[in-house]
């Protein structure tokens, strides 16, 4: 039973890899700076989009996705902070919100009036191996190892270098991290930095398997964002749980029953996790006096 699950299993961990990559990215966004961004999803679509037309351009397609990794730090990192966050934030958290989701709209209607409303295909890793009666897609263990590099990455960066043990300070008092001499407003930065590269890396590594599409961002989003709450929203690690947890359910719901339901699997998810276990996996239980 268990070997004629595994390649389902192994794809829905590729996809929960992905899942991962931007939920992580809206609890750092959360973390430092109160903001979510739900635009999210929308994001990991502008990158595809941006390497596809450089490697059309005549671009190698390694200097293509070099270039829509500094698009998206320019755009959807420090331009969508200076330009979107910062004036909206200081009028609280409904408008910023209502602003991302505007954003996400206008980025799907500019991305089908320049690029259409068909599918491209995604450069990916062609082929695969077999694995007894199975056949395993190369794109899929490629997504994994990658995802799991790039949290590795990150989780070493947080903690070991002094940077990163600054934007952890900054995430949990910002007040107290300027007091200690912390800049936080160079670390808020940096953690927009950061979101607009895992969303990028995301965009990579899903691409192959979805096609770009301009509207494939809101599937994308929702997943993410239930992933991120299920995995307890204030958790980096709980994010990277959540995807995956999410993906690999998500992967055998499409199979063993209506396609047409995937897509409410998140929210079903979601629902039972605020219902019996509302701090998520690893998110911990907090308390507000009244």
């Amino acid at each position: 039973m268990f070997w004629d699950n595994l390649d389902l299993l192994i794809s829905g961990l590729a996809t929960g890899a992905t899942y991962a990559l931007v939920a992580t990215g809206f609890t750092l966004l959360w973390q430092t700076s109160s903001t979510v961004n739900f635009a999210q999803g929308d994001f990991v679509t502008l990158p595809a989009f941006a390497i596809i037309a450089l490697h059309a351009a005549g671009l190698p397609l390694p200097l293509a996705m070099l270039g829509g990794l500094v698009a998206a730090l320019i755009v959807l990192g420090a331009g969508f902070k200076l330009a979107l966050v910062d004036p909206m934030l200081r009028h609280g958290m409904l408008p910023l919100a209502i602003a991302a989701i505007a954003l996400g709209v206008a980025v799907q209607e500019g991305s089908k009036a320049v690029f259409g409303a068909e599918a491209f295909a995604f450069p990916g890793v062609p082929g695969g191996f077999d694995l007894g009666p199975l056949f395993i897609n190369w794109q899929d263990m490629v997504t994994i190892a990658a995802a799991v590099v790039a949290v590795i990455a990150l989780q070493l960066f947080l903690s070991r270098t002094r940077t990163g043990r600054c934007m952890q300070a900054t995430a949990q008092n910002p007040s107290v991290a300027q007091i200690l001499g912390i800049p936080v407003r160079r670390m808020i930065m940096l953690t927009f930095l950061l979101n607009a590269a895992l969303v990028t890396l995301a965009a990579i590594l899903i691409s192959p398997t979805t096609l770009v599409k301009f509207d494939n961002g809101s599937s994308i989003g929702l997943a993410a964002f239930c992933a991120a709450i299920i995995g307890g929203f204030n958790q980096v690690r709980g994010a990277i749980a959540g995807g995956l947890l999410l993906g690999v359910v998500e992967n055998f719901a499409a199979t063993y029953g209506p396609d047409q339901y995937r897509a409410a699997v998140p929210m079903v998810l979601l629902i039972g996790f605020i219902l019996f276990r509302p701090q998520g996996l690893l998110g911990r239980a907090t308390e507000r006096a009244v």
